[in-house]
């Protein structure tokens, strides 16, 4: 997997998306442990208000709750702004995802747009609402949840799959453009993970294999270990990290290839 550097030493407030279930929710709980403040960020306040009373009792950290829902406008704009104006924050994990897996054809538009919106929207907007204070301040961590869907598309998940893409080519770039800047950027792309977004997805999780399968709290501890060890792109369930090397290089090959103003010549149109 690529690697940058490791710096984790510098605590302050850790803002996470989607942290009522799942892989949210296992984030707060780990990085609550490491001695981070929070900021919980979902839709259900009585989910995140059970969550912040544990986490503060059992790590004597502080835990803010922000009931929203960051696939309306209004609610993505204050979770913005209060990203933007706290300058305590050191990290951000963007998590919050919704799924609905259906053939295209029969795919409702609202669940499209759903899928825009919290999947690439907000994750795009809460990423540069946080980076300005990281760049000013030379140091900072942004996490960005997509999936191995990122890049493979099966036939019920393709508008799902081509949400996904945009998060792995924006943290992708975010991570170029700001390799000299101190600020750490990691792109985590689990495969099927034992969450709740199966039963978003209106499938149910009950129709993979079970050795395919990884807990939710696997997934985040494989994660963080790849963000201590310098990993800027993490597959938790990947044993060869060779793989996602070749896909990279072959990535950057074939645009390096296009870079000519003469048509291929196997569409013999040469003059």
């Amino acid at each position: 997997m690529s690697s940058g550097t490791n710096d984790l030493s510098s605590l302050g407030i850790a803002v996470v998306t989607g942290a009522s279930a799942g892989l949210g929710k296992v984030y707060a709980d780990r990085l609550a442990k490491r001695g981070f403040d929070l900021i919980l960020v979902a839709r259900r306040k009585e989910r995140l208000d059970e969550l912040s009373q544990r986490l503060q009792q059992s790590y004597g950290i502080k835990a803010e709750v922000v009931a929203a829902d960051l696939g309306e406008a209004g609610d993505l704009r204050r979770v913005s702004d209060l990203i933007a104006s706290n300058e305590r924050i050191t990290m951000l994990v963007n998590n919050a995802g919704t799924c609905t897996f259906k053939s295209s054809i029969d795919l409702p538009g609202d669940r499209v747009q759903e899928m825009l919106d919290v999947n690439e929207k907000s994750v795009i907007h809460l990423s540069l609402a946080v980076l300005p204070n990281f760049v000013k301040r030379g140091s900072g961590t942004l996490v960005n949840v997509g999936s191995v869907l990122s890049y493979y598309a099966i036939p019920i998940s393709t508008a799902y799959s081509a949400t996904k893409a945009n998060v792995m080519l924006f943290t992708i770039g975010l991570r170029d453009e700001l390799a000299a800047s101190g600020v750490r950027v990691q792109l985590v792309l689990p495969a099927s993970t034992d969450t709740e977004i199966w039963d978003v997805a209106g499938v149910g999780i009950g129709i993979l294999d079970p050795e395919t399968v990884m807990t939710a709290e696997d997934c985040v501890d494989a994660a963080l270990a790849g963000l201590d060890s310098g990993e800027t792109v993490t597959l938790p369930s990947v044993e060869d990290a060779s793989l996602w090397e070749a896909f990279d290089a072959a990535r950057i090959k074939l645009f390096q290839g296009s870079q000519t103003k003469k048509p291929a010549s196997r569409y013999g149109l040469a003059k």
